[in-house]
């Protein structure tokens, strides 16, 4: 059978592989006195909480589960409006809102929309690596940008100018970024964007992770610069509905009539039942449930990386946000006798029954010295881990 070249150029989603091979050694390990730990996927630890549960409930028993718009529930989309307003004091009027079927759907609707043959987008190294095989399904070339611990690991406006060719379409940006955890200050956002604009390129930004910020520096949203920032973002992350696959863009308004034909042929509609169980996000009771999550997982994280640092797998940049800690491991493998960061991942999987996730997803700049760590897991299971590590490393 003959595949498609651009199947063929899509890579293994490594993280998926980890998950796998920990999976089964729980399984063999499943009577044993230390379960495994899991601290490799980005997944809350919380389920979509009471109201959100129960207006899906009400929508499957009251038979709402046709059709929707493909560009989402009006009512939806003036929720979303309205929670940008109150959130972070902005005006983004719902017909520039796109529901989607996750915020895979929206960055694959968004390159699709504006990438053409050969055209390439700068992104930070290391990133998420599902957002550059967006890029190389729409026929373009993803161009990873080294980036350092003083550039809190994100693209700098220096970086654009130097790296810009007559290829560039724009730029991929994540802000808080998987796997480090870490935003764009402002100011270096909007200079950013200027670049971008000043070349007639588009300003792509990731902003899954708006809600968990934990800095009043960093938890801003891009849109707040100018119309033309396209923000991805989702309800997976700060809303704990991972697995109902509900996402949104925010476009301008030139490209949202786009975004709809496009959306009409290749999803129909989000997930109905979804879309009226996100309506319940915005509840008060829900959000002080929202804001009481985000503040325990600010205190996993200061409980977390600490001790990662006591034990010799430091973190150069504390995240600000999202739920990562993206760990130097050199010293640990030097300890274990092990090279880089994927055999350390199998042999703290063995050992420790820790499941973590190497630097080899997430780019090349020296990616294999670093693992992420997921603060998503419960505060006892994130103790247990830091123990386990411990004793293994000292």
């Amino acid at each position: 059978m003959r595949f498609a070249r651009r199947a063929e150029r899509i890579e293994p989603f490594y993280v998926m592989e980890v998950g796998k091979a920990a999976a089964q050694l729980a399984r063999e390990h499943a009577h044993g006195d230390r379960p495994m730990v899991f601290l490799n996927i980005g997944e809350p630890d919380f389920s979509a909480p009471p109201l959100v549960q129960e207006a899906a409930a009400r929508a499957v028993r009251d038979g709402r589960t046709q059709y929707t718009h493909a560009l989402g529930l009006d009512d939806l989309r003036e929720r979303i409006a309205n929670w940008y307003a109150e959130r972070f004091g902005i005006h983004v009027p719902a017909r520039r809102i796109v529901v989607t079927a996750g915020a895979s759907a929206a960055l694959q609707l968004a390159c699709l929309a504006l990438i053409e043959s050969g055209d390439e987008i700068l992104m930070p190294d290391p990133s998420y690596p599902c957002n550059r095989q967006f890029v190389s399904v729409a026929e373009g070339r993803a161009v990873l940008v080294p980036t350092t611990a003083a550039e809190r690991y994100q693209l700098s406006a220096a970086k654009v100018e130097e790296h810009w060719t007559d290829a560039t379409r724009g730029v991929l940006l994540a802000s808080p970024s998987n796997p480090t955890g870490t935003s764009i200050h402002p100011d270096e956002l909007r200079r950013i964007h200027a670049r971008v604009q000043d070349r007639g390129g588009i300003t792509l930004l990731d902003e899954i992770y708006l809600g968990l910020s934990y800095d009043e520096t960093f938890g801003h949203t891009g849109l707040a610069i100018d119309e033309n920032v396209i923000s991805i973002n989702s309800f997976s992350k700060y809303f704990s509905m991972t697995g109902w696959r509900l996402g949104w863009i925010v476009a301008p308004d030139a490209l949202v009539p786009v975004l709809e034909r496009l959306a009409q042929n290749l999803f129909i509609c989000p997930s109905t039942v979804a879309q009226h169980a996100a309506l319940a996000c915005f509840e008060a009771e829900s959000i002080a449930e929202y804001e009481r999550r985000r503040l325990e997982f600010r205190a996993r994280r200061d409980m977390f990386i600490p001790a990662l640092n006591d034990m010799g797998l430091r973190v150069p940049v504390m995240p600000d946000g999202a739920f990562y800690a993206w760990a130097d491991c050199t010293q640990a493998c030097e300890k274990l006798g092990v090279q880089g960061s994927w055999d350390f991942a199998f042999e703290v999987m063995k050992r420790a029954h820790v499941a973590v996730t190497p630097g080899r997803d997430f780019g090349h700049a020296q990616t294999s010295r670093f693992v992420r760590f997921s603060t998503a897991n419960s505060m006892a299971h994130l103790q247990e881990a830091a123990s386990r590590l411990a004793g293994l490393l000292h």
